[in-house]
């Protein structure tokens, strides 16, 4: 995984109630922490952004990939469409162009 970039577009994984998808989220984040080569990089956009804001149940999973050096990339359109901009707890805010560059240096991108 470690030429892969991770798209993240929901807050949760998968479709229905939001607390089954936080918890799916948040248990994908911590197995991603456990895996020998985790992505290099998870970009977060349109609702994906939520999941890495003040109250997000996925914060502690996400600064464990951080700190194994997965770079966190996060929409700044979308953070301010949300009104969320200042709620940001981990990953850089970036632009379109950062989650463009880090999707064509990758070898596989996958959405969740």
């Amino acid at each position: 995984m470690k030429d892969t970039v991770i798209l993240i577009t929901n807050n949760g994984m998968g479709k229905g109630d939001q607390a089954l998808q936080h918890k799916l989220a948040a248990k994908y984040f911590e197995l991603l922490t456990q895996n020998t080569h985790p992505p290099a990089a998870i970009c977060f956009y349109t609702d994906g952004v939520k999941l890495a804001v003040s109250g997000s149940p996925a914060l502690d999973q996400l600064k464990a990939l951080e700190a194994k050096g997965v770079r966190l990339i996060l929409c700044s359109t979308c953070l301010d469409f949300y009104g969320l901009s200042k709620e940001v707890q981990v990953g850089i805010v970036g632009g379109m162009t950062d989650i463009i560059e880090a999707m064509t240096k990758a070898a596989k991108v996958i959405t969740i």
